[in-house]
């Protein structure tokens, strides 16, 4: 969570684009990652992650922290815009495209080869999972959200985020053995 973020989005609701711009600048990079990841395609990926920033700015007014943070509103959008993005071209999530760099945390990004090598087979895994699995796997071991924020942002309560994530790690552990 960005610190000061509760003032900043009282600033964004009031109209006040330099406050919606230090938001944009802290949670774009985090929904690009979640939205290439889904989508598998820089250009859409580009294009769906500017779609729910500017869906965000547009109803700013309307978010009510109801005790979660704003990131999680804005994965809510973004999983919103990914559905309408397969929809409308009915195709399946596909993360074949998608350069490993991404799909793991910029925190670990300076792995050796093998652990690269690794990543990819988890990733090629992650894929095989259906996309609610694929969601919380990358929600809470990519982008590193807390439950309470994995179930804001995927309008579940606690308990179902909990149950999801240890089914798409059993899921997960029957894929790679």
């Amino acid at each position: 969570m960005l610190d000061g973020e509760e003032k900043l989005i009282k600033r964004a609701i009031r109209g006040g684009a330099s406050a919606y711009g230090t938001l944009y600048d802290y949670y774009q990079p985090k929904i690009y990652r979640f939205v290439l990841i889904k989508v598998g395609r820089r250009e859409d990926a580009e294009d769906l992650t500017h779609q729910v920033f500017l869906s965000a700015w547009q109803n700013v007014g309307s978010y009510k922290s109801m005790g979660f943070p704003f990131g999680s509103w804005l994965y809510q959008i973004a999983r919103n815009s990914i559905a309408d993005y397969y929809r409308s071209r009915k195709q399946e999530t596909s993360l074949e495209n998608v350069d490993p760099e991404y799909f793991v945390a910029p925190a670990i990004a300076h792995f050796g080869t093998d652990e690269k090598m690794e990543m990819e087979r988890v990733m090629l895994a992650v894929q095989k999972l259906k996309p609610e699995y694929q969601d919380i796997v990358i929600m809470r071991f990519v982008e590193d959200m807390s439950v309470k924020e994995a179930a804001a942002a995927m309008d579940k309560s606690e308990g179902a985020v909990k149950l999801l994530q240890h089914r798409a790690i059993n899921e997960l552990k029957k894929i790679l053995l």
